[in-house]
């Protein structure tokens, strides 16, 4: 995550996820419908690892009555955040530093995309567990990240379709081989079967798949009402 401070890295991040990520703009407006179904139209939207603003400015977009705390331990990923919001940036606060230092407000949502698989399985444990309790009754949040089976050959077969997807994107196919080989060796990633059942550890008793591309997934849960 070191890369997420150099400032050279941090405005050519724009272009990274779109060609990394599957259905990157889908995902973003999945998880705002998700998010829609339960938060009111002015309500309040926790947004872990905002850095960079992509989810932040497709939300605002959409939904102009929603207010967002925005939550990075970059700096640099903030000021680009800033950057991509514009005029949005009104409706925004933006938070550098972690979970721990969200204010204890009861949120109507949240999300954290592309986050999770940087933590290892205890941080992420502590992360879930931090967000339901800053989430109202009933309240959704939206997560996605890499995630998909961890046993071989499966692991490596995952991988190599995530780098031939990146090539067929626009990635150098020197450049995917080495992505591949930090995913797989420096990420402390877990199956699907083991983060769902880390969310419900965390103390939501509702847990649903909506979304799966390649080495990616996402799931909807929602804090006990």
């Amino acid at each position: 995550m070191s890369s997420f401070n150099d400032p050279s890295a941090v405005a050519r991040y724009a272009e990274g996820p779109a060609r990394q990520v599957p259905g990157l703009h889908a995902l973003q407006q999945m998880a705002l419908l998700l998010l829609a179904e339960h938060v009111p139209s002015d309500g309040h939207v926790l947004v872990l690892g905002a850095g960079g603003g992509l989810e932040l400015k497709a939300f605002a977009e959409r939904q102009p009555g929603w207010r967002f705390l925005g939550i990075d331990p970059s700096a640099e990923m903030l000021k680009l955040a800033e950057q991509t919001l514009g005029p949005l940036a009104s409706r925004v606060e933006l938070l550098e530093g972690y979970i721990d230092d969200a204010p204890n407000t009861r949120f109507d949502g949240a999300t954290c995309l592309l986050t999770l698989h940087f933590l290892s399985t205890e941080q992420r444990l502590d992360a879930l567990k931090k967000l339901r309790q800053r989430l109202k009754p009933g309240a959704p949040l939206v997560v996605a990240h890499h995630s998909f089976p961890q046993s071989e050959p499966e692991k490596t077969r995952w991988l190599s379709r995530y780098a031939a997807f990146a090539v067929l994107s626009g990635i150098p196919e020197a450049n995917a081989k080495t992505a591949i080989g930090a995913i797989g060796s420096r990420l402390p990633l877990l199956s699907p079967e083991q983060e769902a059942a880390l969310l419900h550890e965390a103390g939501f008793p509702s847990v649903e798949l909506f979304y799966a591309a390649f080495t990616f997934r996402g799931w909807v849960a929602y804090a006990p009402s």
